[in-house]
């Protein structure tokens, strides 16, 4: 690791081969926690390259389980997290809408490494069994249209590093990795970044890994649809911007769409959207980032109706009926 730091230290990348090897290492426990911390931290003060991405993906997925969906046109639905936001779980919120719309998804998450309540911090409160059982998980999508991927049993790399993540508290590049080696390889991916230039780089990405997708970035920084400014959107369709009014009908402020202090505090705004008792900002900005996920499948004519088909599966409660339907079966 030391002739690896030196080399990153004096400003130099790593070839896609190289960083490969440096996570392959890191997925075998080779390094210790500081060599580690020094590490990621040098990503805090540069900028990842794409060949350097890609090489970091290489790794896990050479490392990862895989989970077969034998062809079921799974979604994902993730955000890079490390914006500061503090947002409520937006991204998984919008996972259930879309399910509830008849659009099966295979939601891959992890505990809160720079946020209160991570994906798997919430599933895990509202009493999801984590598991990496393919059988089992298929199950689920079948009679759900929903199941849940805890990151750290198909990414041994991720759990050697989550002490780490978790003492840091910042993001750091596994945050880019973690939209991209979800393990049932899904179909269609819908992921929001922090930044512009991040949003350059999973475009590249993404155009080797996935069918469809869609990269989007609120301008004020939020890696998700916020409603709070303009958003940039980027797919295999082209680019674009829309605006808030464009998105969800409303401009909301930044404090409407906080997540609380807690797990317990998060997994409550969850619950209490998906029961019908969402404001109705709560209610926009997840139905948005739905439609947005939805819209990519190209099973609908327009944005339009692909934010019809999200709002109805929200207020009809379908989408709460994936909840309680997934919960029953644990």
């Amino acid at each position: 690791m030391k002739k690896i730091l030196n080399h990153l230290f004096e400003h130099r990348n790593l070839t896609r081969e190289e960083a490969k090897d440096v996570l392959l290492e890191i997925g075998k426990g080779t390094f210790n926690e500081h060599e580690l911390s020094a590490f990621m931290t040098v990503y805090l003060m540069r900028s990842i390259t794409l060949p350097e991405l890609k090489g970091f993906r290489d790794a896990l997925l050479e490392l990862c389980v895989p989970v077969d969906m034998q062809g079921r046109k799974v979604m994902d639905i993730v955000g890079t997290g490390g914006d500061g936001k503090n947002t409520f779980n937006i991204s998984t919120l919008s996972c259930f809408i879309v399910a509830g719309a008849g659009q099966p998804v295979a939601k891959h998450g992890n505990y809160g490494a720079s946020s209160i309540s991570g994906a798997s911090n919430l599933m895990n409160h509202l009493g999801y069994q984590f598991k990496n059982d393919a059988d089992a998980l298929r199950n689920e999508v079948d009679q759900t249209n929903m199941c849940f991927l805890h990151a750290p049993l198909f990414h041994p790399a991720l759990k050697i590093v989550a002490p780490i993540r978790k003492n840091l508290r910042v993001r750091t590049f596994f945050n880019m990795l973690g939209p991209m080696v979800n393990p049932s390889d899904p179909m269609y991916q819908l992921v929001g970044v922090y930044n512009l230039e991040l949003a350059r780089v999973y475009n590249y990405l993404l155009q080797d890994i996935a069918d469809k997708f869609m990269v989007i970035h609120s301008l004020d920084g939020y890696d998700e649809i916020s409603l709070t400014s303009d958003a940039k959107i980027i797919s295999h369709l082209g680019e674009k911007m829309m605006s808030p009014m464009q998105m969800g009908n409303m401009q909301i402020d930044g404090k409407e769409i906080w997540g609380g202090d807690s797990v317990e505090e998060a997994a409550k705004i969850f619950v209490d959207i998906l029961v019908g008792s969402g404001t109705p900002a709560q209610n926009a900005v997840v139905t948005a980032n739905a439609a947005m996920a939805l819209y990519i499948t190209g099973n609908y004519t327009d944005y339009a109706s692909a934010f019809a088909a999200a709002d109805e599966s929200l207020k009809s409660g379908k989408a709460n009926m994936v909840l309680q339907k997934l919960m029953a079966i644990q």
